[in-house]
């Protein structure tokens, strides 16, 4: 399981890299990681201080640092 986490987080970074700020919806979608991969791998870079997180209305917007 912690191989796949690492590589979601890995695929986060590439999109978030090449996309910038998006909602945690968008990135769900359009990543297509499985949902509890997705937040385990968003906790992961999280706690690594790599990401930052922005509430904008009803929206969760997700970056990198």
């Amino acid at each position: 399981m912690t191989d796949a986490i690492g590589s979601a987080a890995g695929v986060i970074w590439q999109y978030l890299a090449e996309n910038g700020v998006v909602s945690a919806s968008k990135l769900a979608k359009d990543t297509k990681l499985d949902s509890k991969v997705l937040h385990r791998a968003l906790g992961w870079l999280a706690k690594e201080d790599k990401l930052c997180f922005e509430l904008k209305g009803r929206s969760e917007m997700i970056s990198l640092k």
